[in-house]
């Protein structure tokens, strides 16, 4: 069962559940399928290394392995910074209650969009007030995980009427240049072309 997302703004807590809005709910998706020349679905497999073994769907996968080549479990990988420093995971958003802070549209405009989440309220769960401050224009702001790992995600909150969306992204790192000195436009006299001037041979 999906968990609820609790929120906090102004101090009033609710939950809300979250549905994930893919691009195939907006514009559908397209299938193709291929057939051999006696009709049959062709099935797509990888050609090996060694130029002539093929590998069926689901015949490879991925394995960590530690500077021995010896294969280890996940679970024993610690993230570390470029200096080689441990670095602190964070928690997952679900579970914990997540205060809406407000945001600036120039900021929410440089977001680099991951997922889309449309919210709804839980049972016995009242986001009227988070609705009516969206309507009028506000949009807020939180660090996001959906999984934990070692960074969160910029989560916006934003709405269109009575529905409520949560966008998920990286803040853009936007960096707006300037020339030092402005240049000068050097105006250039138009030149009158004439019938006389034009070759209608070429047509």
């Amino acid at each position: 069962m999906a968990k609820a997302l609790r929120l906090s703004l102004d101090g009033n807590e609710f939950e809300v559940m979250i549905t994930r809005i893919d691009r195939d709910d907006l514009y559908g998706r397209v299938e193709v399928e291929a057939f051999d020349e006696k009709g049959k679905p062709a099935e797509l497999k990888v050609l090996a290394a060694d130029g002539k073994t093929l590998i069926e769907k689901g015949g490879s996968a991925l394995e960590v392995v530690n500077e021995k080549g010896d294969s280890i479990d996940r679970a024993e990988l610690v993230p570390v910074d470029l200096d080689g420093k441990e670095l602190t995971k964070v928690e997952a958003s679900f579970g914990q209650t997540n205060v809406l802070d407000k945001a600036e549209v120039d900021d929410y405009l440089g977001l680099v969009v991951k997922s889309v989440y449309v919210l709804d309220p839980a049972e016995e769960s009242d986001i009227e007030y988070l609705t009516d401050h969206l309507e009028s224009g506000q949009m807020y702001k939180f660090p996001f995980s959906y999984r934990g790992g070692i960074e969160h995600d910029a989560a916006y909150v934003v709405g269109n009427g009575k529905d409520a969306f949560m966008i998920i992204g990286k803040d853009g790192d936007v960096d707006y240049l300037k020339l030092n000195q402005a240049s000068v436009l050097e105006p250039q006299e138009e030149v009158e072309i004439s019938a006389d001037d034009i070759s209608f041979d070429l047509l």
